[in-house]
């Protein structure tokens, strides 16, 4: 049986004309792949850890090396390493090394945004 089948039109959907079907139409073809769904899910799952996102904010305020993240965030630098480790994989973060000293810093202006208004959205009246 078609999954079609077992869902009940509603009011609305009784009244439909073809330009609202040409509306679906419109928006299942345009909708986002498979992929990028899978994608975009990973990048905010790397957001939904705590951890992570405090060690985010205090990226955002300024570059920092893994001692001075260990110490904001008060970890270990084991602990700390990980989180960046998956960070980085996710190209949430970047490193840079001078000499024996590894600094990290957002990856890109994108990743500030989705954070910002994130922050934003959760605080605003």
């Amino acid at each position: 049986m078609k999954q079609e089948a077992l869902i009940e039109e509603c009011g609305h959907c009784l009244n439909a004309n073809e330009a609202s079907q040409q509306t679906l139409d419109r928006i299942k073809e345009e909708l986002v792949s498979d992929n990028t769904a899978l994608s975009m899910s990973e990048m905010f799952k790397a957001l939904g850890d705590p951890t992570r996102v405090r060690l985010i904010y205090a990226l955002l305020q300024q570059e920092l090396c893994v001692h001075d993240i260990c110490e904001v965030l008060n970890m270990t630098q084991s602990a700390v390493s990980h989180q960046l480790r998956y960070l980085r994989n996710m190209r949430i973060v970047k490193p840079r090394k001078v000499g024996k000293t590894v600094f990290y810093s957002l990856d890109d202006h994108h990743v500030e945004e989705i954070f910002k208004q994130t922050y934003q959205h959760l605080n605003h009246d």
